[in-house]
């Protein structure tokens, strides 16, 4: 079978490689959307009834990009720019035959989810550096969606920028008009004439009840809005001289803890005052400054059964951590990351309690040559761990239209403690990678990373390499991830060590003409092979991912059939839910059903049942969801998993797990919002309440409230925590 694997991969590859793929290249000669400047008052209201707006220039030649790249589409829709001295100004009408009866918009929340609703969204790329962009998004109800994107890869979702964009919806379709201070976008003073001025610029629009997506300019099926390297260029704008561009943001907190744990029972106040500093030195170049640094209003962890070998990756949560994110090694590796915020600001592992962040700064520098970052964050002392410094330094180099090669190294120092009586640590990790991009389909990425631990003088590897190609009829890639036993970085993340993992593999897409209720039937396959990285030899486990249904329906539902041969070498401890599994070989197949109904109707429905042999036993997992969402003002959510575990481990034991899920969102507008979860595990029979409100009282300055308790019943010693915080941040730009 391992002999064969790799002989199918380079068979289906050679097949697919056959195709027309029905990819363009970029144009030699951009399109190019002209801006106007405004000679009255703008009033952002969503309804673009000045007069510069009817004199504006109209982009309206947008490209089919789904459900069928070109040809005609149904929702017209058309852009206008216009400027002044502090504003850049986008217009766009977006035609719908159903106007208000059309809309399609879920919850009203910022950084909604893509997919699910009716968006327009524009691009920016000011320093025409080809491979980045900013995007700003709306809904027709006017709910702010602001990233960063960095070569069509890595999105930074929580990235957010000071602007505002207003909506007005009409029995034709819905206007949107934003006002983007040039303070929030950073770009090259270029003197001369307006017509020396020169950005990249798209347009995208999802008309989501036909799910419906069009840009401007044509950008292939393959890609998305974010390859700059498709950009039209928008010009003539006279950009208003730099200023100090200068972004505090100050924070008042109140929080109060109520603590019963091993039989004592504590109660806690506390005040804290502190605050960031955003700096945009120059177009290239932002100072981000922390103190006393809070992350009250955070989402909070969801409990998770993990019955698999492989520690559980749960991603960074934390605004300032993640603004720029995607500029480090390794950002869009879940498996091994040389650099993992979250081990910043913990008492010791990722699931630890909170530890006060004493201060930190961050430095980013991007060009079309080159990208420099930097992070310090010192971290207080706390009853369970020492103070301690990390540091971060990046340097990125591009070369050629979209590659690049970086450096990275990471340095924790743990300090000495004699209250606690500990020694003084420090760990170091070196780490290069790179990107490239031969060709618009192809792309390749490596990265390779060795850690220093001084408290064992031990050296480390790890690494990953990764190839993709992509294009309108299909998709091939290769994925490899290695770690050693010795490689330990205490300001990163690995799935496991001693491991190295192959995980090739691709699917089809077949694209129906004459089913016009099919947008996309997509079956494939994915090999995975782990095997020891200290002797190859030696196999871990081998599965394989085989679905040969795989429907995505016209308006947006989901149906999919997978089956999972698995190979499982157990040689090692391993109690998945505390059941012993004795060491030996053990293969089993595995079956899964998984589906969603649209995910933009007021009523939707998702599952997964997966089943079959598991071990020496059997297991059964169900999992199911539902929301309503009758109008955008109002959402609720249930989910449920359950797990049967029948014959399971060195006892034949059996197990049954009972995770449940039920959430709600209410909201008067998009800056005032209501939100509420509460979960509950029967594994160690921990019940947990999340209540926040949320009032965006003027652009990013918002009064939270959040309430938060916790309870374990299921350990030697019951657990319970409830937690009142108050906390109001202003942000200022100057």
């Amino acid at each position: 079978m391992r002999l064969f694997l790799p002989f199918l991969i380079c068979f289906q590859l050679n097949i697919t490689l056959a195709q027309d793929n029905q990819n363009f290249p970029p144009p030699e000669d951009p399109p190019v959307v002209n801006a106007h400047k405004v000679t009255g008052d703008i009033k952002v209201d969503g309804k673009l009834l000045e007069a510069d707006w009817q004199d504006a220039e109209v982009v309206s030649d947008f490209f089919r990009m789904e459900p069928r790249q070109g040809g005609r589409y149904l929702y017209d829709t058309r852009v206008r720019i216009l400027y002044d001295d502090k504003n850049l100004y986008i217009g766009a009408f977006c035609k719908d035959s159903l106007g208000r009866k059309g809309v399609r918009v879920q919850d009203l929340r910022r950084d909604f989810s893509w997919g699910e609703n009716d968006i327009f969204f524009v691009q920016l790329d000011p320093q025409n550096l080809k491979q980045y962009c900013v995007s700003f998004q709306t809904t027709p109800y006017g709910n702010q969606r602001d990233l960063q994107n960095f070569n069509d890869e890595n999105t930074d979702n929580d990235w957010n920028a000071l602007w505002s964009v207003r909506t007005h919806r009409t029995d034709s379709g819905y206007f949107a008009e934003f006002a983007i201070p040039f303070k929030s976008i950073r770009y090259e003073q270029q003197p001369g004439d307006a017509g020396a001025v020169t950005w990249g610029i798209s347009f995208s629009r999802l008309a989501r009840r036909d799910y419906e997506q069009t840009v401007f300019p044509a950008i292939p099926q393959s890609f998305t809005p974010y390859r700059m390297t498709y950009a039209a260029q928008l010009r003539g704008l006279e950009l208003p001289e730099p200023s100090a561009n200068v972004r505090i943001e100050p924070y008042f907190l109140y929080q109060y803890d109520d603590i019963e744990k091993e039989g004592v029972n504590t109660t806690e106040g506390d005040m804290k005052l502190g605050g960031d500093v955003k700096w945009a030195i120059n177009p290239r170049s932002v100072l981000d400054l922390t103190f006393n640094t809070d992350f009250a209003q955070a989402d909070v962890d969801r409990a998770v059964n993990n019955l698999e070998r492989f520690n559980i990756f749960f991603p960074e949560r934390r605004q300032f951590f993640l603004e720029n994110s995607g500029i480090w090694a390794g950002a869009g590796n879940r498996s091994v990351t040389p650099f993992f915020s979250r081990t910043i600001g913990l008492q010791g592992s990722f699931n630890a309690e909170p530890a006060r962040i004493n201060g930190g700064v961050r430095y980013t520098m991007r060009n079309e040559d080159q990208a420099i970052a930097a992070l310090y964050i010192h971290q207080a002392e706390t009853r369970n761990s020492s103070a301690a410094s990390f540091g971060v330094a990046r340097y990125l180099q591009n070369y050629g239209q979209e590659n690049n090669i970086g450096v990275m190294v990471t340095h924790r120092l743990d300090e000495q403690s004699r209250e606690l009586g500990t020694l003084e640590s420090n760990n170091t990790t070196l780490t290069v990678d790179g990107l490239v991009r031969p060709k618009d389909e192809l792309t390749v990425t490596y990265m390779l990373s060795g850690s220093r631990d001084n408290s064992n003088d031990t050296l480390g590897l790890a690494g990953s390499f990764f190839a993709g190609y992509s294009t309108n009829k299909f998709y091939a890639g290769w994925l490899t991830n290695f770690v050693s036993e010795s490689y330990h970085p205490d300001m990163g993340f690995v799935f496991q060590k001693n491991v190295i993992w192959h995980n090739p593999g691709g699917y089809f897409i077949w694209r129906p003409k004459n089913i016009p209720w099919i947008r996309r039937f997509d079956p494939g396959a994915f090999f995975n092979y782990y095997h020891d990285a200290s002797e190859p030899g030696n196999f871990q486990q081998g599965s394989i991912y085989l679905f040969p249904i795989y429907l995505i329906f016209t308006n947006g539902s989901f149906f999919q059939y997978a089956i999972f041969p698995t190979w499982q070498n157990i040689n090692f401890d391993f109690a998945p839910l505390d059941i012993p599994i004795a060491q030996d070989d053990y293969y089993y197949t595995r079956h899964q059903i998984n589906f969603n109904t649209d995910r933009s109707a007021k009523f939707s429905l998702s599952g997964n049942v997966n089943w079959g042999k598991f071990y020496n036993g059997i297991r059964t997992t169900i999992e199911g969801g539902l929301r309503f969402a009758p109008i955008p003002h109002a959402t609720l959510t249930a989910d449920y998993e359950y797990n049967n575990l029948k014959n399971l481990g060195e006892a034949n034991e059996n197990l049954k797990t009972h995770l449940t899920t039920i959430g709600s969102r209410f909201a008067l507008n998009p800056r005032l919002q209501l939100s509420a979860f509460y979960q509950y595990n029967t594994f160690d029979d921990q019940g947990r309440w999340n209540i926040r409100g949320s009032w965006e009282y003027r652009p990013l300055s918002f009064i939270y409230i959040v309430f938060n308790d916790n309870r374990i019943s299921g350990l030697e010693q019951p657990f319970e925590e409830q937690q009142l915080i108050g906390k109001i941040t202003f942000l200022k730009q100057f």
